[in-house]
């Protein structure tokens, strides 16, 4: 008895019990349905019901209206409640087409939308339906930079159309409460923030999965797995999350390769979406990195997508937060290097993490360089700007001054 009296908390009256450290954090699960297969399309019609859904509008890209037989899936399985189709979607959501999609949505009457394609597609889908409901200018709806220098996401409070996701390319965008939408004339990243935009479900088609491009399905892919391997850097010590992102970067450390082994074969791609879905999931927890901020900002300045930017990136990056993550790389070590023996937590396996992430990433083709994605080094300075105003910076386990973000990225070029 005396001896457990010696590891019982003492209370005292009208004090708070002295409670031992132990993990401490919110992790709320949105409602997601998911369906994959070949027979998922199946279960549209009773979800649309579950909604109350009448009027539904398609949204997609050009390109996706040339694979008549995969969008007639969707379009059979919507039947009657498909009341239009919007193909002007484009890469990095610019702004007029995000437009045009309102449009399309006011026309038709919707009661709801369906993102059809790749991140794009879905990040296009969900800026209308902010814009469409909020009824307001962009640049008073997305994140800013206020007075006192923080950055701010106005909270925006009207209803939403329900939005599902039938995707094309293992993206991480069919998790996210966010939407970034580019303006062309300014070359600024919009980034709109509402969790009643977040999709209800995601159906995961196999014939669906097989349209998108090779190098598109591996750039999505590569995005999923720099967003988990930056995720388990996250301090904020949620298990869950940690549980999301570690069997994620497992997959695409599986399956990336498959999918360059086999690109015309449906289950690297399917297993590749399944990943990215968790690997979006857990880094809503654990946010996102620098990596992911700086690809935001160089992607669109280069040749190549930004996954690929992200990945060339990621290394660096690791290396740079090595001093304060080093210890949560244990997870990434161990995906990445199985076999080998992890050497401690200090700065010896930040530097095998990155080393194994590094050679991994070579193995699939990912560039080494800024200058061989097509980075001209005179954008460094806008790219160097833009970032900085990424919300995404603001969750970073390493703060990074502006000095600093410049001598990464010529050390990349």
């Amino acid at each position: 008895m005396a001896k457990q009296a010696q590891t019982t908390s003492t209370v005292h009256q009208g004090a708070e019990p002295d409670i031992p450290v132990a993990p401490a954090f919110q992790h709320a699960t949105p409602a997601f349905r998911t369906f994959c297969g070949g027979h998922s399309l199946d279960a549209l019609p009773r979800e649309l019901d579950r909604a109350g859904v009448s009027r539904a509008v398609l949204f997609c890209g050009a390109s996706m209206t040339r694979h008549a037989q995969a969008l007639s899936r969707v379009e059979a399985a919507l039947g009657s409640r498909l009341a239009g189709l919007f193909d002007g979607v484009r890469e990095h959501s610019p702004l007029p087409s995000v437009l045009a999609g309102v449009q399309a949505l006011t026309d038709a009457d919707a009661d709801a939308v369906i993102a059809v394609g790749g991140g794009s597609a879905i990040v296009t889908a969900r800026a209308a339906a902010i814009l469409l409901a909020e009824q307001q200018d962009v640049r008073d709806l997305c994140t800013q930079r206020r007075d006192d220098g923080r950055l701010h996401s106005p909270r925006l409070l009207k209803p939403k159309l329900p939005l599902w996701a039938v995707p094309t390319t293992p993206t991480t965008a069919y998790a996210k409460a966010g939407s970034a939408v580019s303006d062309p004339a300014t070359g600024e990243r919009l980034a709109l923030f509402d969790p009643k935009a977040r999709a209800q479900g995601v159906f995961l088609d196999p014939l669906l999965a097989l349209t998108a491009p090779p190098s598109l399905a591996r750039s999505s892919a590569l995005n999923a797995f720099c967003m988990a391997v930056e995720g388990l850097q996250s301090g904020s010590g949620d298990a869950l999350a940690e549980a999301l992102l570690a069997h994620a970067l497992r997959m695409l450390a599986q399956w990336l390769p498959r999918l360059a082994a086999e690109p015309a074969a449906p289950e690297p791609r399917l297993r590749l979406m399944l990943a990215a879905l968790l690997s979006g999931q857990g880094s809503d927890y654990a946010g996102g990195g620098l990596a992911q901020a700086l690809s935001h900002a160089t992607g669109p300045r280069s040749t190549a997508s930004n996954g690929v930017i992200e990945a060339l990136l990621l290394p660096a990056v690791m290396r740079y937060n090595a001093p304060v993550t080093a210890a949560r790389l244990e997870v990434v070590a161990q995906v990445m290097a199985p076999s080998a023996t992890i050497d401690g937590a200090g700065g010896g396996l930040g530097d095998r993490a990155a080393a194994e992430v590094e050679r991994f990433l070579r193995q699939l083709g990912v560039p080494s360089r800024l200058r061989d994605a097509g980075v001209d080094r005179e954008t460094i300075p806008q790219i160097v700007a833009h970032t900085l105003d990424d919300w995404v910076i603001t969750q970073i386990p390493r703060p990074i001054s502006r000095e600093g973000l410049h001598a990464l990225l010529t050390a990349a070029w």
